[in-house]
């Protein structure tokens, strides 16, 4: 089942990137509260490189309805999983702070023709795949339980694991 889920998950990103004809994917935020997930793709420009107007976009895809692509709303992007994202002074990569998880900036590059997110996963520089977040009912809001990273090591390609547990 998690094969053919992770398989359509592919084709629709791949879809959706055909669609607008300059995306990558790069990570996927995946939560208890549901099977909806939220993507976080490259965005390139004409000539293949990353866009500096707008260089990650995000959106959900709706799995639990119909598995239409959704825009976040205003809460969603300026509480929950939306970014601030700046380029290094270098001009060779972004910073990328997510408003959920401040505590770990993303560098999101180029290398070669894949755009990467690269973050510490248990110490280790890792390209992230995904985060899952697990969240049980509050009062009025949900509160985290725990924080799992996904991702493969940047210097041996060993897949990457840590379990984050607020204090």
């Amino acid at each position: 089942m998690l094969k053919v889920t992770l398989a359509a998950l592919l084709l629709v990103c791949s879809t959706a990137a055909a669609a607008a004809g300059s995306a990558q994917p790069l990570f996927i935020i995946g939560r208890s509260k549901n099977k909806n997930v939220v993507h976080y793709d490259a965005q390139l420009d004409k000539n293949g490189k990353l866009d500096p107007k707008e260089p990650v976009i995000v959106y959900w895809i709706m799995l639990t309805e119909d598995g239409r692509r959704e825009g976040l709303n205003w809460l969603e992007r300026h509480k929950a999983y939306g970014f601030n994202i700046r380029q290094d002074k270098g001009g060779q990569f972004y910073r990328m702070t997510l408003m959920a998880y401040e505590d770990r900036e993303v560098k999101v590059f180029q290398d070669g023709d894949k755009v990467r997110a690269e973050i510490a996963i248990d110490t280790h520089p890792s390209y992230l795949e995904r985060i899952y977040i697990d969240s049980t009912e509050g009062d009025l809001i949900l509160k985290e339980s725990y924080v799992e990273l996904f991702g493969q090591d940047v210097k041996n390609g060993e897949k990457r694991y840590e379990k984050i547990v607020p204090k």
